[in-house]
């Protein structure tokens, strides 16, 4: 494929962008998105709260006495990321080709009917089903977000950007545990607790999709598919509203980086020039994820395997939960400051270690202040993590490229869900924790050995 190293337009607008100042547009843009991500947040944490309603139901146990038993908690957790897994390996190319805004939008309304439809089910089947069909949607938007947001703000405010973005999304745990502490043990109108915490998702998503009015296209986008006269449009609005909040005269843009002019295709991410970084990040994906996962999908049933009653698992859940929206604010200010790919790989650390100290306890507060030590090191690699995978690729085929290696994150979890069931039932907590800290070791290895460098360049800089 002939291309030519040129200053494209798609160049020129990312030299506008990253000189602009923070101000409360773009805040404001950061803001709208992050709304959306809340939801997909909501959806992916309400598996472990809603866990006692659906074992009282009777419609899934804690484990199986086969290892595939889709009659257990791990299957309903598969069916979920099967569906990311779909999601972001087949579809997230559509935001490359259809538009960040678009897709952004759909893949909400999207994963809102399909969990409307699944808080009706009654057979395991039928709600595996249709938490197979909302990952799917919820694939697409996750990746989706971090596109988005990756190329609306500057170079140098990258790290803060997505520290806020995953903080206002974590705010959705505490949510969803609260909502879980309070409904999952009643019926109400005839319906089970569990049920009105998915519907509640459901509802607020459509909610949300009204924002979409007040987003712009990604300008980036558009300039990158030669429509460049909408990407100026766009451009200068931003720049209008970012001068008159500034309250000075915008600085002038650095000299544009050189960009190639071909059109974009994920078969490039396995080309010389990004193979190396396609295969380190689909590794470590495939591992992070059962550090994160590993234990916010299961904290109510590692507390009911301590011996700890239903109501008070899910009261400690609650608390535990608030560190998720509380660590990445606390972390904003050295987002930027410490290097993306050493967080990734502290965070890991911490996880590990947590995890390892929180299966020999069973005092109730020292479980919480592990526990909530544990999830903060977790929304400290999610925040860090989903920024330093968009920054890896060029514009042309971030989405594709990102949706493609972060795919392998839901794969894996399709089989931690029934690993961790078996340990558990075999040989209880510790193993579940030593298993975490082996996967959480390779993500140390992979991203500190062959990660690229990425505070502060501009995005064409680092795909180069």
């Amino acid at each position: 494929m002939s291309a030519t190293l040129t200053v494209t337009p798609a160049a020129k607008i990312t030299a506008r962008l990253d000189r602009l100042p923070m101000t409360r547009h773009i805040w404001g843009l950061v803001l709208l998105i992050s709304l959306g991500g809340w939801f997909d947040t909501y959806s992916i944490f309400l598996t472990g709260t809603i866990a006692p309603g659906l074992f009282a139901d009777k419609i899934f146990t804690p484990t199986t006495v086969a290892f595939f038993g889709f009659t257990g908690l791990a299957s309903f957790i598969a069916a979920l990321f099967t569906g990311l897994f779909i999601g972001t390996m087949f579809l997230t190319r559509v935001a490359d080709h259809w538009g960040r805004r678009t897709v952004f939008t759909f893949s909400l309304v999207w994963y809102s009917l399909c969990a409307t439809i699944m808080a009706f089910q009654t057979t395991p089947d039928m709600v595996n089903f249709w938490r197979l069909m909302c990952g799917i949607g919820l694939g697409v938007e996750l990746v989706t977000v971090d596109t988005y947001i990756s190329e609306l703000v500057p170079k140098r405010a990258r790290g803060v950007s997505f520290a806020v973005q995953q903080s206002i999304g974590f705010v959705a745990v505490p949510a969803v545990t609260f909502l879980a502490w309070l409904l999952v043990p009643k019926i109400i109108w005839g319906l089970s607790g569990w049920r009105w915490v998915v519907l509640f998702d459901a509802l607020g998503a459509i909610a949300v999709w009204l924002v979409r009015f007040r987003l712009p296209e990604s300008p980036r986008w558009l300039a990158q598919h030669g429509r460049v006269v909408e990407a100026e449009a766009v451009m200068a609005t931003i720049e209008s509203k970012t001068a008159a909040q500034s309250g000075r005269p915008l600085p002038l843009p650095e000299p544009p980086s050189l960009e190639y002019t071909r059109v974009g295709r994920l078969r490039e991410a396995f080309s010389p020039q990004y193979r190396s970084r396609t295969i380190m990040l689909s590794i470590v994906n495939f591992f992070q994820t059962i550090g994160f996962y590993g234990f916010a999908n299961w904290v109510p049933t590692l507390l009911i395997a301590k011996g700890i009653n239903v109501t008070k698992t899910l009261e400690y859940t609650f608390i535990i939960a608030f560190a998720y929206p509380l660590f990445p604010l606390a972390g904003a200010w050295f987002a930027d400051k410490i290097e993306r790919k050493w967080q990734v790989c502290l965070s890991c650390t911490g996880i590990a270690a947590f995890g390892i100290a929180f299966s020999t306890q069973t005092e109730p507060a020292i479980l919480i202040i592990i526990g909530a030590c544990q999830t903060m090191m977790n929304s400290w690699l999610s925040y860090s993590a989903h920024n330093y995978m968009t920054e890896l690729f060029p514009t042309r085929f971030r989405a594709s490229a990102v949706g493609f290696v972060y795919s392998w994150s839901r794969f894996s979890t399709i089989f931690t869900g029934f690993i961790i069931a078996w340990l558990l039932g075999q040989f209880g907590v510790p193993a579940v924790f030593l298993f975490v800290a082996g996967a959480m070791a390779i993500v140390v290895i992979g991203v500190g050995g062959w990660g690229p460098r990425t505070n502060n360049l501009a995005l064409e800089d680092i795909s180069h």
